[in-house]
């Protein structure tokens, strides 16, 4: 116990003072090839809230089995435009009511030419297919996905758009796509209640998958906090946390490179094979640094 304490402590301080951020700058190594990808997105926290947190035990405990970037940054405030970051490698907007479909470039377009299946699981989204505006904890600016072109005007493409209940049933039957984006609601991602409710649900819903054998062959999973609390806008969007959990990833390693959002695009592109990337994740640091260079962790 104690040893654990010293752990969470070290990694509550880790790049504390950081808050003056250098420019963006990778770390070195290159990324390895995945059979999924997974992306989960939390809400609202800053770095030091979350790093070494009481109230996040399971998140941390993948920070120091896995991999965490201690220097990872939001773009801007509010969340919408951290999520077409991650998607679209442009902020697009910041306004979370923002409801027009963009036929800009983006990770989905991009997947559909290399063959590779995706799907965005979102959290009480109302039906299969929905793209529609919120409704009850499900909220569109968390899942841009349902706003782009290539999924609004495809009927095919936007069977990809399911509820969150999905995911445990493709997990559990093999199924999962190559490229997945998790949404929790507004609840479970931290948006509205406590840190500690994010920790349970990610316990319970995304340990399943850590702990899957095909996973655990050739899986990533990033768990990221789309932007800092509202007194933090360190670089846009403030210090967060970027969690990294892969059997190809260094084990209890601490990131030195400094990345934002359209670094996240581009090691999902990357770790699927994609050998072209939408707007800026073309050009970002690489996050190859997280990972083994030979053998396995």
């Amino acid at each position: 116990m104690r040893s654990r304490l010293l752990t969470l402590l070290f990694l509550m301080t880790a790049c504390k003072g950081t808050e003056s951020a250098a420019p963006i700058s990778g770390g070195g190594g290159s990324v390895h090839l995945m059979g999924h990808v997974i992306v989960v997105v939390e809400e609202n926290n800053d770095y030091s809230s979350v790093i070494g947190s009481s109230s996040m035990p399971y998140l941390n405990g993948l920070a120091q089995q896995y991999a965490l970037a201690t220097k990872y940054y939001a773009v801007t405030h509010p969340s919408i435009g951290n999520y077409f970051m991650m998607t679209v490698g442009k902020i697009i907007t910041n306004n979370d009511s923002y409801s027009t479909v963009v036929s800009d470039d983006n990770i989905i377009r991009h997947l559909i030419a290399a063959g590779k299946t995706w799907k965005s699981y979102a959290e009480d989204l109302p039906s299969v297919g929905y793209t529609g505006p919120d409704v009850g904890n499900y909220a569109r600016k968390h899942n841009v996905i349902a706003l782009l072109s290539d999924v609004v005007n495809d009927s095919s493409q936007r069977k990809n758009l399911v509820p969150f209940t999905q995911f445990a049933t493709d997990l559990a039957a093999g199924n999962l796509p190559a490229y997945s984006f998790v949404a929790p609601n507004l609840c479970n991602d931290a948006h509205d209640c406590a840190l500690g409710t994010a920790d349970q649900w990610l316990q319970t819903n995304i340990d399943p998958l850590v702990n899957n054998a095909a996973f655990q062959r050739d899986g990533l999973l990033v768990i990221v906090f789309d932007e800092a609390g509202s007194g933090d806008a360190t670089d846009g969007g403030g210090h967060v946390a970027c969690v990294i959990v892969s059997p190809k990833a260094k084990r209890a390693y601490q990131g030195v490179g400094v990345y934002q959002h359209q670094s996240l695009l581009r090691l999902t592109g990357e770790a699927l094979g994609l050998t072209t990337l939408p707007n800026a994740a073309a050009t970002a640091p690489d996050m190859g640094e997280f990972f083994q260079t030979t053998g396995t962790p």
